[in-house]
């Protein structure tokens, strides 16, 4: 019997966190190093565990990924990503939470962990050139003046 615990080929969809920081005008992401978006810069993030909030989960992800302790705060976006083999089976089925996080120390400097091959800080005229998930580049154009000038929009709430 099938119970949900397969990430590829799930019997039901998986709930997911992302973690946002920004520090000195710059937003950090990650290298994904295994699928979905092998290879891909992406925001921080992954699996909640069972017993886990969603703030825990993001703040979790965040330091397992890249080694930086946050403070996951506001929501910036909940969306879903389904992703289906040639003969149209869902090999991924995420729910996806993405927060806003404070970076607890200001020195410190992230590195890839985990299942993130390298972990880095840029600056908006650099997210053009990166490889990333169409999705993601939207997601980081729709919300610049959230995540990058600090402004709360109305719409979102902690």
């Amino acid at each position: 019997m099938e119970t949900g615990e397969n990430r590829k080929y799930p019997a039901i969809p998986r709930v997911a966190v992302g973690g946002v920081v920004v520090h000195k005008g710059r937003v950090l992401l990650i290298r994904r190093a295994k699928a979905p978006s092998c290879g891909l810069w992406a925001i921080p993030g992954g699996a909640v565990e069972l017993g886990e909030t969603l703030r825990q989960a993001a703040e979790r992800e965040l330091l397992e990924e890249t080694g930086l302790r946050t403070r996951a705060t506001l929501v910036l976006k909940t969306f879903e990503i389904i992703d289906r083999d040639d003969e149209g089976r869902v090999r991924f089925h995420y729910v996806i939470v993405d927060f806003l996080a404070e970076l607890a120390d200001d020195n410190a400097v992230p590195r890839g962990g985990d299942d993130a091959g390298e972990a880095r800080w840029f600056a908006p005229e650099e997210l053009e050139k990166l490889p990333m998930a169409q999705a993601t580049r939207e997601f980081l154009a729709e919300r610049y003046a959230v995540i990058f000038e600090g402004k709360r929009p109305d719409c979102l709430w902690d």
